[in-house]
């Protein structure tokens, strides 16, 4: 990418050990919220799956929050989330 993307992002650890990058702000259909892995890289992921997921610790998402840097992310770290793409911009 070009240009920065500003994007909130939520690091969560998957049932299998797997840190997954839940990208906010970028486009989803309804129902699901973007995500990021490093193999596999960008998908829909439903919002059940979401909430499943584990909070990921600053050591397991390090990797992940560089990668994303380094494709063009300007990453907003957020704890939580209500589902709601529109009602928590940055």
């Amino acid at each position: 990418m070009d240009t920065l993307v500003d994007t909130r992002v939520i690091f969560k650890i998957a049932r299998w050990d797997k840190c997954i990058a839940f990208l906010l702000d970028c486009p989803a259909n309804d129902g699901y919220v973007q995500s990021y892995m490093h193999i596999g890289h960008h998908g829909d992921a439903s919002i059940a799956f979401f909430n499943e997921c584990k909070p990921a610790t600053e050591e397991q998402y390090k990797d992940l929050y560089e990668e994303l840097s380094s494709i063009g992310y300007r990453l907003y770290l957020r704890s939580r989330w209500n589902g709601n793409r529109k009602s928590q911009r940055f």
